[in-house]
C-alpha cells in the first residue's frame, strides 16, 4: 500500500512502557528519523505520537508512542487516560521493559491478554544491565512467551524486532463487498451529494468501495438518487447489486428492480469494521423505546455539523418523530465514547470509516459486556424505514 493509505486501514502498532523506557528512541529507530522527542526527563512524551509508515512484510502501519505508564506528573492521570484510549485501537502492542518490571508493565501485559491483543515483549537497554540475560529469562518465564532483548540507543536487536512485528500480526484481508458481488457484476452506487457531502470530493466509504469494486473486476455505475431512474433505464438488464447511502433508502427501494440486491455503505462498513450480527440484533431495542428512553449516537468523525447531517440532525429528528420529542439523545464524536453505557437503552454507531476494526470492536465489546443494545446507522435506518427484512446485511 502507498503512504496515502487511510489511517483506518493501517495496522496500529503501539509502544507501551514506563517513563524513560526508551519508547521514543525505539519509535524513531523503527521509523528511520526523529518523530518523537527524546529526553532523559520523565514525562517528555505528553500525548500519544503517531507516524504512518510501511513495514516490509506487513504493509501500511501506524506506529504510536504513548506516555509513560508510571507518569506521576501533574497531568499524569490525563495522559494515562489518553494512553488507555490508544489500547482500544491497538492491533499489536509492544510492551517495553528495562528491568524485571512492576505493576505498570505487568498490568499492561494482563490487559492485553484479557483483550486478546497480539503482544510483543521487549527488554530494552540491555547494554546498561549487568545481567540482561537473567532479566530476559525472568520476564520470559513469568509471561510464558518470547522476550526480545534490544538496545534502541545502539540499534541492537531492532531488525529482529521488525521481523517479530511481521510474524506476530497476521493482517486480516477483509473485503468491504465480500460475498455481495463477483467479477463482472454491475454495481449501482447511489450517492447523495447534498449539503452534508464534502465539496469537490467523495466521502471515504464511497471512495474505498468504488476502488475495491474496480479491483475485483466489477463494473461500478454511480449516480445520485434523483438520477437513479435514468441510470437504471440506461442498463439493458438490472444491476446485480445496488449500494446506497442509508439516508436514501426510501427513494432507492421504491425504484429498485426486483432482481437487484440492495444494501448500503453503512451496512457494508458495519460488516467490514464491526459485528453485523450484533448490530442487527441490537436494532430490536427499537421495540422497547419510549419518550423516556436514552440513546447514544456515536460518530467516528469530529466534523462541524451540517444542516442535514445524518447523525446529528436527520437521525435524531427521525427518532423523535417516532418516539416523542422528549427522547433523550446524546451525541459524541471522534475518540469520545463513554466508559459507562448502562444509562442508555440503545447505542447507535456510524459506519466508522475513520476507525480501524479493533477500535470498533472495542466499542461493541464495551456495550455487550454492559448489556446495552448497539446497532449501526445503516441497520437502524433500514429498520425505521420498514425495509430491514428486504435489505441484505450479510
Amino acid at each position: 500500500m502507498a503512504l496515502t493509505t487511510p489511517i483506518s486501514e493501517r495496522v496500529h502498532v503501539a509502544l507501551f512502557g514506563r517513563t524513560n523506557a526508551g519508547k521514543s528512541t525505539l519509535m524513531n529507530l523503527l521509523v528511520g528519523h526523529d518523530v518523537a522527542i527524546v529526553s532523559p526527563e520523565a514525562g517528555t512524551t505528553t500525548d500519544p505520537v503517531q507516524k504512518a509508515l510501511e513495514i516490509n512484510g506487513l504493509g501500511a502501519a501506524l506506529l504510536v508512542d504513548t506516555p509513560g505508564l508510571d507518569d506521576r506528573t501533574t497531568l499524569g492521570d490525563e495522559r494515562m487516560a489518553r494512553a488507555a484510549k490508544v489500547l482500544n485501537k491497538t492491533d499489536l502492542a509492544i510492551i517495553i521493559f528495562t528491568d524485571k518490571g512492576g505493576d505498570s508493565e505487568w498490568g499492561m501485559v494482563d490487559e492485553c491478554r484479557v483483550r486478546e491483543i497480539p503482544t510483543l515483549l521487549v527488554l530494552n537497554k540491555v547494554d546498561q544491565l549487568s545481567d540482561a540475560e537473567a532479566v530476559r529469562r525472568y520476564i520470559e518465564e513469568r509471561a510464558k512467551r518470547r522476550v526480545l532483548a534490544i538496545s534502541a540507543l545502539r540499534g541492537e536487536g531492532v531488525e529482529e524486532l521488525r521481523a517479530a512485528i511481521v510474524e506476530s500480526y497476521k493482517r486480516d484481508e477483509r473485503l468491504i463487498t465480500e460475498g455481495f458481488c463477483q467479477a463482472g457484476d454491475r454495481v449501482l452506487l447511489v450517492m447523495p451529494q447534498d449539503k452534508s457531502a464534502p465539496k469537490g470530493r467523495l466521502i471515504q466509504p464511497q471512495v474505498q468501495t468504488i476502488r475495491e469494486l474496480l479491483d475485483r473486476g466489477c463494473v461500478p455505475i454511480c449516480c445520485t438518487p434523483d438520477r437513479m431512474a435514468e441510470a437504471l433505464a440506461s442498463m439493458t438488464t438490472p444491476p446485480e447489486l445496488i449500494i446506497t447511502d442509508s439516508q436514501a433508502f426510501n427513494e432507492v427501494y421504491a425504484l429498485k428492480p426486483q432482481e437487484s440486491t440492495l444494501t448500503s455503505f453503512s451496512i457494508l462498513f458495519a460488516r467490514y469494521k464491526g459485528d453485523i450480527k450484533l448490530f442487527t440484533e441490537g436494532v430490536k431495542a427499537l421495540g422497547k423505546l419510549t419518550e423516556q428512553s436514552r440513546i447514544l449516537i456515536a460518530e467516528a468523525c469530529t466534523h462541524t455539523p451540517q444542516n442535514e447531517d445524518i447523525g446529528r440532525v436527520k437521525l435524531p429528528r427521525i427518532l423523535r418523530k417516532r418516539f416523542g420529542e422528549g427522547l433523550h439523545i446524546d451525541i459524541v464524536g471522534g475518540s469520545d465514547y463513554p466508559e459507562e453505557l448502562t444509562s442508555y437503552d440503545l447505542v447507535i454507531h456510524c459506519g466508522a470509516c475513520m476507525f480501524n476494526r479493533q477500535h470498533v470492536l472495542s466499542r461493541i465489546e464495551r456495550a455487550r459486556k454492559q448489556g446495552v443494545a448497539i446497532t449501526n446507522y445503516g441497520v437502524i435506518l433500514a429498520a425505521l424505514t420498514g425495509i430491514l427484512d428486504r435489505v441484505r446485511t450479510e
